[in-house]
């Protein structure tokens, strides 16, 4: 159970650091150059851990590595920056939190892990939570800012579970360096045939690309692939939740936003869904009924075996 739950920790990281971005993008960094932003996100980060860790893809895991970084970095990106300039970010996150069910439910054909009744009441249950929390009366939604945040919520869970199926023994920051690297090496003609020129970048902006690409890609990303690699998908997608939560604290501690009473009652029920998606308390549950069934079973026998033993006694008197 320790195990468990220190792999949920390290996994945390990762939607944490991808809920500061949200604050980060909207005030340090340039809102018109959404595919240059992608591209400054993922290239350092990757080319980093490619420096620290010194390994090369080999055989089949060069072309694994250019779907997986298409699919987990460079088109989720992209996508996602699209949804962020068209939608409310409530919007979008409400979006993204289906997330966890998305997981589940490709996880079960493909890595062959059951849905489990407690993690899917809890993906029910933050999914809730997060509607409470985000959702107001939003007018204006743009119906391909909709489409483009499904895409980016689709793409990037199949891109986690054929991670998790396709490389279950490669060093996780090797692993996470080769997609972000292929993942910038894709969109960077998109974003010259696109945007034409990169945007220059004042000194706010150039420690926010530090920001999003040191800690919350680099870091982030590695950590959420080594939840993968000791959690099942179930459980990770529902640390996830952890992301627009982390949006709403951060907005109401460092930009002066005001938690309203509907909004605690949604982060209350995003920290229940987490919590109910832990192996340990699915363990804890299932050695509970044992006892029960243990007990049960015992108090069953002893009842059977009394009128054996009332209707001995006279025969030993005898």
């Amino acid at each position: 159970m320790e195990a468990t739950a220190r792999w949920s920790l390290v996994t945390a990281v990762a939607p944490i650091a991808w809920g500061t971005t949200y604050f980060v993008t909207q005030h340090y960094l340039p809102a018109d150059h959404p595919l240059y932003g992608a591209v400054f996100r993922a290239l350092p980060a990757g080319i980093v851990l490619l420096a620290l860790r010194r390994r090369r893809p080999h055989g089949a895991l060069w072309w694994k590595a250019l779907v997986l970084g298409t699919l987990n970095m460079g088109a989720f990106f992209a996508l996602v920056y699209m949804a962020a300039q068209l939608l409310p970010t409530s919007i979008a996150s409400t979006v993204m939190a289906t997330a966890p069910v998305v997981m589940m439910l490709l996880a079960w054909p493909l890595l062959a892990e059951r849905p489990q009744v407690l993690p899917a009441a809890g993906a029910v249950v933050g999914i809730a939570g997060v509607c409470v929390m985000l959702l107001t009366n939003a007018t204006g939604i743009d119906p391909l800012g909709v489409l483009a945040s499904v895409a980016a919520m689709t793409m990037s869970s199949i891109g986690f579970i054929l991670t998790k199926k396709w490389c279950p023994d490669v060093d996780v920051f090797a692993l996470t360096s080769w997609q972000l690297i292929a993942g910038g090496v894709v969109l960077l003609p998109v974003a010259v045939a696109v945007e034409g020129a990169p945007p220059a970048l004042d000194g706010g902006a150039v420690l926010g690309f530090v920001y999003i690409s040191g800690v919350a890609t680099a870091l982030a990303f590695s950590a959420w692939f080594a939840g993968l690699r000791h959690l099942s998908a179930g459980t990770v997608g529902l640390v996830g939740l952890l992301n627009p939560v982390t949006g709403v604290l951060l907005g109401t501690l460092v930009a002066g936003d005001t938690l309203t009473a509907r909004q605690g009652a949604g982060l209350v029920l995003v920290f229940l869904g987490v919590v109910l998606g832990q192996p340990g308390v699915t363990r804890a549950v299932r050695a509970r009924r044992g006892r029960r069934s243990a007990s049960a079973s015992a108090s069953a026998s002893a009842s059977a075996e009394r009128p054996e033993v009332r209707e001995s006694r006279p025969r030993q008197q005898a």
